[in-house]
């Protein structure tokens, strides 16, 4: 098993929905670990799917992928890691390419001349805010009782 994909194994993603006080509703993306990740959106809008990227997040700081009320229950990420070459990513197959993007459409993404990536759902319960935050693994079997 290549290493990038051994370690995406072990990477864990949390989702929280933003309290109801708060006065920006946003759909934001923290990077909790100690290295720069890279970061890809997928959604639905009005009239087709759009995959974007990429935000480049420093370690342990957030930024806003989607900024207003959100208008779609579902939203897909992929993320990658700069420095330990690990990724999030899942079985919802959308397009990207090595550069900054903005891409219409999710079918036919190698003929099209970018590359398939599977990227993770994320559920918001239609809430209109809403954070990710992206964790490094907890570690098994280390320390006492």
């Amino acid at each position: 098993m290549p290493v990038k994909f051994a370690f995406a194994a072990f990477l864990t993603v949390l989702f929280f929905s933003a309290s109801s006080d708060e006065a920006r509703a946003d759909l934001r993306l923290c990077n909790k670990t100690d290295s720069q990740v890279g970061v890809a959106i997928g959604y639905k809008d009005k009239t087709d799917w759009v995959t974007e990227g990429w935000w480049n997040l420093a370690s342990n700081s957030c930024e806003t992928l989607v900024p207003g009320a959100l208008v779609s229950r579902y939203y897909y990420i992929y993320a990658v890691d700069y420095d330990q070459f690990g990724e999030w990513g899942g079985r919802a197959f959308m397009c990207t390419r090595e550069k900054e993007f903005t891409i219409r459409g999710i079918e036919d993404c190698v003929a099209r001349g970018f590359e398939r990536t599977g990227f993770f759902e994320i559920d918001t319960g239609e809430q209109s805010s809403w954070t990710v935050q992206l964790t490094e693994p907890v570690q098994q079997g280390t320390g006492g009782r």
